[in-house]
């Protein structure tokens, strides 16, 4: 994965890992103390992967698409924020365990 520089093969491998566990469509769920929204949508191809975040009540808001290459490896584009936050919150994120109510 490269975002502006290389981060680790293992860290790469964890991150993905972890986007990989989240469901397709709209969850509700937590990051740190606070409650967040979260909807990610994946190519058919599944060469692209679009996250968009949203903190519930708050003002916070993660959003970035992964590539995947023809190659091994994967390109991490983050929308106007850090590479770093965009792989601390899909680390951190933890899906609510609820069934989340329909959203628009």
């Amino acid at each position: 994965m490269t975002a502006g520089g290389k981060t680790p093969p293992s860290h790469q491998a964890t991150f993905e890992d972890a986007l990989a566990k989240l469901p397709d469509g709209y969850v509700d769920g937590y990051f740190g103390d606070r409650s967040w929204g979260v909807t990610v949508k994946r190519s058919q191809d599944g060469k692209r992967i679009w996250l968009y975040g949203e903190e519930l009540g708050g003002t916070d808001i993660v959003s970035f698409n992964l590539y995947r290459l023809a190659g091994p490896g994967s390109t991490l584009k983050p929308c106007e924020m850090s590479a770093a936050m965009v792989i601390e919150f899909v680390l951190g994120f933890e899906p609510s365990t609820e069934k989340a109510a329909s959203r628009p």
